[in-house]
């Protein structure tokens, strides 16, 4: 909130201002790094950051006092440390080599991150993670207790991709994606991406320094990555901090290159680009619905059901569904599209394809069930 004599701000300035103030107050913060920001003592100075973090060193200014934070990283930079390993001229195209570079840079990266932390006294975990992993209910609820028993423990997580095995991770995932998707995990207050530019900017040129909605603010500012080395670009961050704010941290985009750059973000200065959180979070098992798991089809509903969907948070009838696409089983994530064909949810189907289609449109009293995706799993996404 606005501070005395700041009650006629604009509601930016004040948006901002509480903002930053939350920063300072971030218990649980995830940094992600790029595979260009690591290089040169890189390792070590993020080792210092996040001992300064753990030992409460950053606290309300620069060099303030506060109660430690946990840090995890997620971390790029296998397949670059593989591609030199293996003695490859440039990344390579096929998935066995990109694999290949992967599952040798692995052990360099995970070797760089222990002497260079442990020369500071902290002790790292390797944690490496597929979509699979994620997007099994289960096996998602046992990351989050490996993770809160490893912050238990004084450790800091280092999460990567598994692309050594992961092959769809290689080809579609990237680690701004992962940290998201990584925040309700470990109910992060701050997400902080580290890379090579100093933020988002805007059509001069100009680095934005507050995005109060991303949706209506950034994302026709975020381009695409030209980058040889990661996978990621702006608009994969840009993406990253929608998610992220939508779980209810704060995303930070800056420059790694900037020494102390996560001492001033915690202090709350003016550095690269702050995504402020959505005021009321998505919970974290809605989260993984909407933004962790992939659509294996969809239904098209008619406008009825769109207005009892949206403004009703009702459930999706087979009377109101126009028709299905895609295959799928009960269980299954589906994307809910409108009558023009723009998703406005995304659910968890409680029928097959086939039998969705057989009963939709009908209302009948031999159909027991005629609920096709139950509120209590159902996401409504926010309006563009």
């Amino acid at each position: 909130m606005a501070e005395a004599g700041d009650a006629h701000a604009p509601a930016q300035d004040t948006d901002e201002h509480a903002a930053r103030a939350a920063l300072r107050r971030a218990k649980r913060v995830i940094i992600k790094i790029g595979s260009k920001s690591l290089s040169g003592d890189a390792w070590d100075r993020l080792a210092h950051e996040v001992l300064a973090l753990r030992s409460g060193a950053h606290g309300g200014g620069r060099r303030g006092s506060s109660a430690g934070r946990s840090v995890i990283l997620v971390t790029s930079g296998a397949i670059a440390l593989g591609v030199t390993k293996l003695g490859f001229k440039s990344r390579p195209k096929d998935m066995a080599r990109l694999q290949a570079a992967a599952a040798a840079g692995q052990s360099v990266l995970m070797q760089r991150y222990e002497e260079a932390f442990g020369k500071v006294g902290l002790v790292v975990a390797q944690v490496l993670l597929t979509h699979a992993d994620l997007a099994d209910r289960t096996r998602t609820n046992n990351a989050r207790e490996a993770l809160a028993a490893l912050l238990d423990a004084g450790a800091v997580p280092i999460i990567n991709e598994n692309d050594a095995v992961a092959t769809e991770e290689i080809r579609f995932g990237d680690n701004d994606q992962l940290s998201a998707m990584v925040a309700p995990l470990v109910d992060a207050d701050l997400l902080v991406l580290l890379s090579d530019v100093e933020g988002l900017l805007d059509v001069s040129g100009h680095r934005v320094p507050f995005v109060r909605s991303v949706a209506r603010e950034a994302r026709h500012l975020a381009g695409q990555s030209t980058s040889g080395v990661g996978t990621g670009g702006m608009a994969s961050k840009v993406e990253a901090a929608r998610r992220a704010t939508l779980a209810g941290a704060h995303v930070v985009i800056a420059a790694a290159r900037d020494p102390e750059v996560v001492a001033r973000v915690i202090a709350g200065e003016d550095v690269g680009t702050l995504f402020a959180a959505v005021p009321q979070r998505i919970g974290a098992r809605k989260h993984w619905i909407a933004y962790t798991l992939r659509p294996r089809g969809a239904l098209l509903v008619d406008r009825g059901a769109v207005e009892a969907i949206t403004a009703s948070n009702r459930s999706i009838l087979a009377v109101g569904v126009l028709g299905v696409r895609g295959t799928f089983v009960p269980g299954d994530a589906v994307a809910i599209l409108d009558p023009d064909g723009a998703e406005i949810a995304r659910g968890l189907a409680r029928f097959s394809a086939s039998d969705a289609a057989r009963i939709a449109r009908k209302k009948r009293p031999d159909i027991d069930d005629d609920i096709l995706v139950h509120r209590d799993d159902l996401v409504v996404l926010p309006s563009e």
